[in-house]
């Protein structure tokens, strides 16, 4: 019997996908706990996609379905997440660049 960290069940992911051709807000990408989280979270990080760490917004979210856009009233968290990322992106292309 192996052994797992007692809060690895506990652990929940939700992805968003925004496509600004697509639809208004962003939708539910991928969602799962425990070992599943896991692995949404893994496969962002190989693939360079940011991950933010918001234990309630993940719970609200992780009640959708997948491919169901967020709903309005989280559209003011979300872009802050968003606008976040995105900054940090652009910060991370300019000290590649000055390399």
């Amino acid at each position: 019997m192996s052994e797992q960290p007692k809060n690895r069940a506990f652990k929940k992911a939700v992805a968003l996908k925004y496509d600004p051709g697509q639809g208004e807000a962003p939708v539910v990408a991928a969602k799962g706990s425990g070992l599943l989280a896991e692995r949404i979270l893994e496969t962002a990080k190989e693939h360079g996609i940011p991950v933010q760490e918001d234990a309630a917004l993940v719970e609200v979210l992780s009640k959708l379905d997948l491919d169901q856009q967020i709903p309005a009233e989280l559209y003011d968290l979300v872009a802050e997440i968003l606008t976040f990322i995105y900054r940090s992106d652009k910060m991370a292309e300019r000290r590649m660049f000055l390399e």
